[in-house]
């Protein structure tokens, strides 16, 4: 008489398979991130591969087209953002001393706290101290360089683990519905149609969160970047694309900007008005995310609350570091998914309806 695999292992085996996956997935973070970067690639190019396919176009073939295309929208992206960020950085460098006296002269007070009367920072004084600890700094530089040419394997590693990322993308995104398949088979026949029916709705929430979250972190960023820039803010690019990329945290993105907006009009202008306006940029902007953005582009589909997200990022950057954070948020998609298959089949179980009310009708 056959048995499945579940019925030959008792349930300790099971949770003691379990602990040591999840233990050699922590011993093996150090070089998890470029796989779990290689795999969020794979997976987002995976769909227009495929309807490539349909069109009869060899699946290498498509592999290579939607590289480069993804190899070009990068590269646009950085000619055009690279050389703003880096000029607004210059600025905010160059302007520093001058706003940081500000805020301790009128922000201070206005908070109804003493004026600080201790030393200011200017140019000239910034640069004459630099200018009397260079060749400390210096000494800072050369130990640094030393101590990184001896760690030349450490480098190298990081080095490979870049490389590592395209070309794990390529071969999985190639082989993706082969793996899929794959996999499929190991499932036992009997279980097969309820582990479809989850695997699609994992497919679906991991779609709606990968693929929505990206389109509603660029609408963001680009929103809040031409608003704050329209209104006259000097570093309105910088702070609405910090905004924006904050936008997968619930609030933080909008949060972080809002303040940053603010202090940096405030010492820009010293004027109220202009702080109006960075509040309607904003309100805009929360308007746009949660009357058009999010229902559109993500959905209804995930189902996390907001204290469940920054717990789960977290709880991720605790255990695994980087690779934690990237995977957090799909692994706890997908484990919501299971909770709810997991609720429904609890209320229907024998043992809950034992204790459940009769119905006096």
């Amino acid at each position: 008489m056959n048995k499945s695999l579940g019925q030959q292992l008792p349930s300790w085996q099971w949770v003691a398979g379990l602990a040591a996956f999840v233990l050699l997935l922590w011993s093996l973070t150090p070089i998890l991130a470029p796989f779990a970067v290689g795999a969020g690639i794979a997976y987002l190019g995976d769909p227009l591969v495929d309807r490539l396919e349909r069109w009869r176009l060899p699946r290498a073939a498509g592999v290579a087209i939607v590289f480069l295309f993804f190899v070009v929208i990068g590269t646009l992206l950085g000619l055009w953002l690279v050389p703003l960020l880096f000029e607004q950085t210059i600025v905010l460098i160059h302007n520093l001393p001058e706003w940081l006296n500000w805020v301790l002269d009128v922000g201070l007070p206005k908070l109804g706290l003493p004026p600080y009367t201790g030393a200011r920072l200017d140019a000239a004084e910034l640069q004459r101290l630099l200018t009397e600890h260079w060749s400390e700094a210096g000494g800072i530089a050369k130990t640094i360089w030393q101590h990184a040419s001896e760690s030349g394997k450490a480098v190298l590693e990081t080095v490979a683990n870049l490389l590592l990322i395209p070309i794990v993308s390529f071969y999985l995104m190639r082989d993706w519905d082969r793996m899929v398949a794959a996999i499929r088979v190991l499932i036992p026949p009997r279980y097969l149609e309820q582990v479809d029916q989850i695997a699609r709705e994992s497919d679906a929430v991991l779609g709606s969160f990968i693929r929505g979250q990206l389109s509603v972190m660029a609408a963001l960023a680009a929103v809040y970047s031409i608003g704050l820039s329209l209104i006259g803010l000097k570093l309105g690019l910088i702070i609405g694309v910090i905004a924006g990329l904050l936008g997968f945290v619930p609030y933080l993105g909008f949060t972080v900007g809002i303040g940053a907006a603010l202090i940096a009009m405030a010492v820009q202008t010293q004027e109220l008005l202009p702080l109006a306006w960075v509040a309607v940029v904003f309100g805009i902007g929360q308007m746009l995310e949660s009357w058009f953005l999010t229902p559109v582009l993500v959905g209804d589909k995930i189902g996390l609350h907001p204290v469940t997200v920054i717990f789960a990022l977290l709880a991720g950057g605790q255990l695994f570091g980087f690779t934690g954070i990237l995977l957090a948020l799909p692994a706890s998609a997908v484990l919501a998914v299971m909770i709810r298959h997991a609720r429904s089949h609890w209320l229907q179980s024998p043992s809950y309806q034992r204790g459940a009310p009769t119905d006096p009708s």
